[in-house]
């Protein structure tokens, strides 16, 4: 499934699709999605539990992987999961700078990153912690906010990443109504962090 060495041709793919990034500070930019199957963090409440298990889904050679992204026109390829850092995303990352992509990640931060990454999306899970280094070099720090005791958590962390990460609050899904209330009142306290919603979701694309 995973892989510490560079020398991948294909990769596990649940999913690839040409949309618009939905969260956090690409939101409403376009985006091919390159979803890999794969994740040991196994949060509760997770969206995609389908990808979990990498061997589910078909490995996908990375040029192809490439061909279907450059067919869409922009030039950000978005890398999810899944944890797609279980896997080395040397060899993909460098075919997308070839044919000119933006690469973004979106991550738990628990495994080593691997490959050239223009941006980092961190949204640590309580299941399992990402890594100091990960911390350090994260871009942007997405917290999903289940409960009231989330925003204690999400100050832990806050003092973890470097002065240049943005922070984020988003509310969980199932959980919108109860929580993104108290994200604004939060927010309106805490002015350094800002509001993360899942557009997608209310405007109903992938």
């Amino acid at each position: 499934m995973s892989s510490n060495t560079a020398h991948i041709t294909a990769y596990p793919v649940m999913e690839h699709f040409y949309t618009l990034q939905g969260e956090g500070y690409h939101s409403g930019k376009a985006a091919y999605f390159i979803r890999l199957g794969g994740c040991d963090v196994g949060c509760v409440w997770c969206d995609v539990k389908d990808s979990w298990d990498a061997d589910k889904h078909p490995q996908i050679e990375t040029q192809d992987i490439v061909n279907y992204a450059s067919k869409s026109g922009c030039k950000l390829a978005v890398v999810t999961g899944g944890e797609p850092a279980m896997h080395n995303l040397t060899t993909l990352c460098n075919a997308l700078h070839k044919a000119h992509f933006k690469v973004n990640i979106e991550t738990s931060g628990a495994h080593p990153l691997s490959g050239k990454l223009d941006w980092i999306t961190l949204s640590p899970k309580k299941f399992k912690a990402p890594l100091e280094e990960n911390m350090e070099r994260a871009d942007e720090l997405k917290i999903v906010v289940y409960n009231k005791s989330d925003f204690q958590w999400a100050e832990q962390y806050a003092t973890k990443v470097n002065k240049h990460c943005k922070l984020y609050l988003q509310p969980e899904w199932s959980r919108k109504e109860q929580v993104t209330p108290l994200i604004i009142d939060y927010i309106k306290e805490n002015p350094q962090w800002e509001l993360s919603l899942q557009t997608h979701k209310y405007i109903n694309i992938p």
